[in-house]
């Protein structure tokens, strides 16, 4: 079976049980179409972060566990489980073989470089370093929730907001008024010539306070921290004993800076006050950045959850001013979890342990060599993901198959790796039937993807320090889901969901049409 008949047999068995729930909820209408939809992305937080710290919360996470539709069992079902292809996901409901976002970045043949999913040439950076390049959409093969509103002709606003561009790009969509991220070279917010020329007024005024310099020379305790206690870093470097900061995006006070933004954008674009309906995308990009750093496990994780609490708390007030709640429908996820720190695992005698990604590249390249010829084999790579030089395939009158499974075979022979797969293999649907093939099935665009997908065992990673996500298992897959409104249903759903039926969710609440790419079904279950 190949690549399209898999894809349609999935499509299939989602109409199917779309069809299953809508029999059970015969009777349910869709909750009122709301004047703002709020969509909260925070960024590498696992779905037990929410059972963990369920007592620290007194602000916005026990507001939505309380008041919300919690679907506990939710996941990403594609591989990679990265930022870009997660905030792809979210409000476009697509996988990335439909949506082409298939990672952070990758390596682009035709321009012989690595772009990222939101790189675009064509594009100034507004705001920032004068002469930047910008980013746009423009890589997004799909369309958003707030495309389709905008489509539909209604006279709203969709803005997104992030320290990460790709943060506020993806969710946000093609039609976007803005999207807003914090410039690290600069320290200011900045956008892209693809949505305006100037920023706006509110925008211009906000960096003038440069809201950056607050954090310099603090330290970051704990909420709870005893007279004592060491920080867990500063902003300045030098202090014995105290880790450095580095910079303010992997600090508590970068998601400070992105609630703070939000709800100057709530407010100066009157948003919600519309005749239709407005959308918010809102990314906390600190959570990754810290846990990248330190791992799950970390007391640092624990304390920028409930930091994350207070500020989703902040916002959700600063909204009910403006707009009412009930006037709101509001949906929280996550782009990814994260894998413990190996060293961590091991201590507690769980499997774990670190790999190289040279040492992966080295074996592929020796294998090519001695079978074919020399050559620098690997034209370009994304992680571990290469791009052979289709030249030297030719030049060696070889084909790219046979290629791809002489490099699989070398790298399936090194420790630690779980999986590999050739390109040819999942274009022509010659992969195993289990949901980690399906994950790399539906991560799979074969113009924008490389010649093999590289799975290492669980818990082990690449990189020698902190720690990462990426891979198809639990810990990286599953996150929360959750929905609050007028007409949504309280209460834990316990049934298995995936995160692209966020966006068809929303489609049906706002009345208008699901996402191009989406492959989710409406959660009608949540309805009142």
């Amino acid at each position: 079976m190949d690549l399209m008949s898999r894809l349609r047999t999935t499509a299939a068995l989602l109409l199917f049980s779309c069809a299953i729930f809508a029999g059970a909820n015969a009777g349910a209408a869709p909750p009122k179409k709301p004047k703002l939809i709020l969509a909260v992305v925070v960024d590498q937080f696992r779905y037990d972060y929410l059972l963990r710290f369920r007592d620290d919360y007194k602000a916005g996470f026990k507001t939505i566990l309380e008041r919300g539709a919690v679907f506990d069992d939710a996941h990403h079902i594609h591989y990679p489980t990265v930022t870009a292809v997660g905030h792809s996901t979210f409000l476009s409901g697509a996988i990335p073989s439909i949506s082409g976002i298939v990672g952070n970045e990758w390596y682009d043949r035709t321009a012989r470089k690595v772009v990222t999913s939101v790189s675009d040439d064509d594009t100034k950076l507004v705001g920032g370093v004068p002469g930047a390049i910008g980013s746009s959409p423009r890589r997004l093969l799909v369309s958003t929730i707030g495309d389709e509103i905008k489509m539909q002709g209604q006279q709203v606003k969709v803005i997104g907001v992030s320290i990460k561009d790709r943060g506020a790009i993806l969710p946000s969509g093609h039609t976007a008024d803005a999207a807003y991220w914090f410039d690290a070279d600069s320290n200011r917010w900045t956008t892209s010539s693809y949505y305006m020329s100037e920023l706006p007024n509110w925008v211009q005024e906000l960096n003038r306070t440069k809201p950056h310099m607050r954090a310099f020379g603090a330290q970051w305790f704990a909420l709870d921290a005893k007279p004592g206690d060491k920080p867990f870093c500063t902003m300045v470097a030098g202090v014995e004993g105290v880790r450095y900061c580095e910079f303010l995006e992997a600090s508590p006070w970068g998601n400070e800076l992105i609630e703070e933004f939000a709800e100057k954008a709530v407010s100066e674009e009157k948003l919600g006050l519309h005749n239709g309906t407005d959308v918010l995308t809102v990314s906390f990009s600190s959570n990754d950045y810290v846990g990248h750093a330190v791992g799950p496990d970390a007391p640092e994780i624990r304390d920028i959850s409930i930091r994350t609490d207070l500020l989703l708390g902040k916002l959700l007030t600063a909204i009910d001013k403006q707009v009412g709640l009930d006037n709101v429908t509001f949906v929280l996820t996550a782009d990814h979890g994260v894998a413990p720190v190996p060293e961590v695992n091991m201590d507690r005698k769980m499997p774990g342990g670190r790999l190289t990604e040279d040492t992966l590249m080295s074996a592929i390249q020796k294998a090519l060599e001695t079978k074919y010829g020399p050559g620098k084999w690997v034209e370009g790579r994304s992680g571990t993901m290469p791009y052979f030089d289709r030249a030297l395939i030719a030049k060696y009158k070889t084909t790219a198959a046979d290629v791809e499974q002489t490099a699989a075979e070398a790298a399936r022979a090194l420790p630690h790796i779980y999986r590999v797969y050739t390109a040819e293999e999942i274009r022509t649907g010659r992969v195993s039937d289990d949901i980690v093939s399906k994950a790399i099935t539906y991560g799979f665009e074969p113009r924008r993807d490389g010649d093999l997908i590289v799975i290492q065992d669980p818990y082990f990673l690449y990189g020698a320090t902190g720690t990462t996500h990426g891979t198809p298992f639990d810990y990286d897959s599953h996150v929360p889901v959750i929905f609050m409104g007028a007409g949504i249903k309280p209460g834990h759903y316990y049934q298995k969901i995936a995160v692209n039926d966020i966006a068809p969710t929303l489609a049906a609440i706002a009345g208008v049409e699901t996402p191009s790419g989406s492959v989710g079904r409406v959660l009608q279950e949540m309805w009142q």
